[in-house]
């Protein structure tokens, strides 16, 4: 006789209790904070060829105010996971918080923005085509998170290191960053000028990405406390030191450099040897493997 399973204990029982750790929760609070200010300056923003130039100004400064919350909303969500690692306090509440967060401030607000300030002036006879142009890349990113809470939920060893798909944070800020460029390259004729319309184009790609099986590194394991090379601390001090100095040139060039590299690096990494991907990819601070010749890890 098969034996019954037992019942699972009431929710409000010590074994059935949510777990809800305050910092790593904190952090995705103010990720979703970030995201909400962000679409509330988009929302505010007035922006068009008609209006007087102190109003297009005033516009221009809400846009770059709610590109500052993604990017701020991106450093958040970075430090989220990772502080609940470190500290052991991972748990299920945590992962689907922060992809509600996610979903908010790096779907919703990519989305919107690229609509007010490029799709409405597009399709003003048909207005519903600027709008679905921008759910596309708002679906694809929700498929996204739900896809990764779904392989987050599989048994330890079942679990893949790598992303699959384009990671949303970085998708948003990419779009982020590269309107912050454009804006700076075009000032005024931006809201008239023909590099906006990458912008769509851009945001039609990541759609793609982000639900494809283009793998790439999460850098989660990431260990503070790992040695380094001479090179790789020199490299990360003068770039702390340049952001401190040269503050809104390293946001309008270098952001978007390194978030185009990443995006670039999912197609290149298989065809690159093992050794320069350890390398690359050192998260934990042990020596590389040595490098057999046999291709790299699916």
């Amino acid at each position: 006789m098969a034996r019954a399973s037992s019942p699972r204990p009431p929710p409000d029982s010590p074994e059935g209790q949510i777990k809800i750790y305050f910092l790593p929760n904190l952090l995705t609070a103010g990720n979703l904070f970030c995201g909400f200010v962000a679409l509330t300056k988009i929302m505010a923003a007035k922006i068009g060829p008609e209006l007087l130039p102190e109003l297009l100004d005033a516009g221009y400064d809400q846009i770059k105010v709610a590109l500052g919350f993604i990017l701020l909303a991106c450093i958040f969500d970075l430090f989220d996971g990772r502080v609940a690692r470190m500290g052991g306090v991972d748990s299920p509440f945590g992962r689907e918080f922060d992809s509600l967060a996610d979903l908010i401030s790096f779907g919703v607000a990519p989305a919107f923005l690229v609509h007010r300030v490029v799709l409405k002036d597009v399709f003003v006879a048909h207005p519903e085509i600027g709008w679905f142009v921008s759910s596309i890349y708002l679906i694809c990113g929700a498929f996204r998170l739900a896809r990764y809470n779904c392989l987050s939920a599989l048994p330890e060893e079942q679990r893949s290191k790598d992303f699959v798909g384009f990671p949303i944070p970085s998708a948003a800020a990419l779009v982020a960053s590269l309107t912050l460029f454009l804006m700076w390259w075009d000032e005024r004729d931006f809201v008239v000028g023909r590099w906006r319309y990458l912008l769509p184009v851009l945001l039609l790609f990541l759609s793609w990405m982000m639900v494809s099986e283009v793998r790439y590194p999460s850098f989660k394991s990431l260990d503070l406390k790992a040695t380094s090379t001479f090179a790789k601390m020199l490299v990360a001090v003068l770039f702390i030191g340049s952001l401190l100095v040269f503050r809104e040139k390293i946001l309008v060039f270098v952001l978007p450099l390194i978030f185009t590299a990443y995006l670039v690096y999912g197609f290149i990494r298989p065809h690159i040897s093992r050794r320069i991907r350890e390398e690359i990819e050192e998260e934990d601070g042990e020596e590389p493997a040595e490098d057999t010749g046999s291709p790299p890890a699916p």
